[in-house]
């Protein structure tokens, strides 16, 4: 089996000029392909944060998820099919071939850590290339074994004693520190991804972590300064990312999403999967609700569809969906007190995702996490069709946004060189990523 290495993860800069780029949303319940042309700005101070670039969409194309089961490829061939679907739908509606296509990640072993490295400082004063080799130091930083880093983004900088700093270009001192965040994910994980998107003919540019990517869509400019944990609830996983002065600070995930929350509705009601999604979506709700025990539901059977359908009141819909809903969102809890961060994102916290849509979530999430919670939905893309606006869809957009902060993430190509446009022809000529810097 190929392993996803980290000299395959490649740190280019954004041209400026247009530039199409083709992503690809991988999770356990939808597969999302998305063809963009990013424009320049010419004025970039009416872009919101982190925005140098309008995007402009131009092909569209999803399908079932197949071979996926909480974000991991479980069955190369279904998962294979599902991913050829998925962008020759975005290709004919683009009218461009896809070469290469940076990837979402959300299986549930994504971890982050925190570290800081220094270097002195010979001139008295610090230059681009200070700045250079301390985030060169830092990217040394080795991760566990059987493990990759996907990211290694700088949180801060300090000079001497005082830290805080956003850019220390041109400021005066004899030691340069900077504190980073590494984002890890298993290997064989990242390496079975990259396997069945090979297979299509196509390479993969670029893992970004779901929560980063969703985070990068769905946050506004306030909460990516003050500080906010974006919570991506998706089909079999359940990320979060925590933003604080504009970068992430963490990642983290579990391996339970709504597509648990169908399956005990399955086995529950006795009734098939597709009928559990239904009423789950059509129905279901966190919260109880007076009419619960007067509504009559009409539940379909496994197997037979000659057999009566069993009617049973919706609150014992609601009750099994509730218990599994609270799981997950005390597991988020814990996981963002045990990474020392809950106290820096205040009481700010946003959810995205499929499963965000289920009735009574917010006011549920608001309960158990003691937060303001909101659901968010893609911002600032031009051309999205109607149905993919919604929260489902941040992470595929959210990979849109990504080559537009990747100068600051460290992790470089080693040597390697590739299209980050990810198709051919003509934009792809003259909108190569490796052009020139912002």
């Amino acid at each position: 089996m190929k392993l996803f290495r980290p000299q395959e993860q490649a740190r280019r800069p954004m041209s400026r000029r247009p530039s199409i780029v083709s992503v690809l949303d991988v999770g356990s319940t939808k597969i999302c392909c998305l063809i963009a042309r990013l424009v320049p700005l010419d004025d970039e101070s009416e872009s919101m944060s982190g925005r140098t670039h309008r995007i402009e969409m131009l092909g569209f194309g999803h399908q079932r998820s197949r071979g996926i089961k909480s974000g991991v490829v479980v069955n190369l061939d279904a998962a294979e099919q599902a991913i050829r679907l998925a962008v020759d739908t975005a290709e004919r509606r683009a009218g461009v071939t896809v070469d290469s296509l940076i990837v979402s990640f959300s299986a549930g072993r994504l971890a982050s850590e925190t570290y800081s490295a220094s270097v002195s400082i010979a001139g008295g004063s610090v230059e681009a290339s200070d700045v250079g080799r301390v985030l060169a130091a830092g990217h040394r930083h080795t991760v566990s074994e059987g493990r990759v880093a996907i990211h290694a983004l700088p949180i801060g900088y300090s000079l001497d004693a005082d830290g805080g700093i956003a850019d220390p270009t041109g400021m005066v001192g004899q030691r340069l520190g900077v504190d980073m965040n590494m984002v890890s994910v298993d290997a064989q994980l990242a390496g079975n991804l990259e396997l069945a998107i090979n297979r299509c003919h196509l390479s993969l540019e670029r893992l970004v972590a779901s929560p980063f990517a969703s985070g990068l869509s769905a946050l506004v400019d306030d909460e990516h300064e003050l500080g906010c944990a974006c919570v991506d609830f998706g089909g079999g996983t359940t990320s979060m990312a925590v933003f604080m002065k504009g970068q992430l600070v963490h990642a983290d995930a579990i391996a339970i999403g709504g597509q648990h929350v169908t399956n005990d509705i399955a086995r529950g009601l006795s009734t098939r999967l597709e009928d559990a999604e239904r009423l789950k979506t059509m129905q279901g709700s966190v919260l109880p609700h007076p009419s619960d025990e007067r509504e009559v539901l009409a539940i379909r059977s496994i197997g037979d569809d000659d057999e009566p359908a069993n009617h049973v009141p919706r609150s014992a819909l609601n009750r099994i969906i509730r218990p599994r809903v609270e799981e997950i969102l005390e597991l988020v809890r814990d996981r963002l007190n045990a990474s020392g961060f809950a106290g820096l994102v205040g009481r700010r916290m946003v959810l995205t995702g499929g499963g965000s849509q289920l009735t009574g979530l917010v006011e549920a999430s608001r309960r158990v996490l003691a937060r303001n919670v909101r659901i968010g939905r893609p911002l600032g893309i031009v051309g999205m069709p109607e149905v993919a606006k919604g929260p489902a869809f941040a992470t595929a957009v959210g990979l849109l946004i990504y080559p537009q902060v990747a100068r600051m993430d460290q992790i470089e190509a080693g040597g390697a060189h590739y299209a980050m446009t990810g198709t051919g022809g003509y934009f792809s000529r003259v909108g190569r990523w490796i052009r020139e810097s912002f």
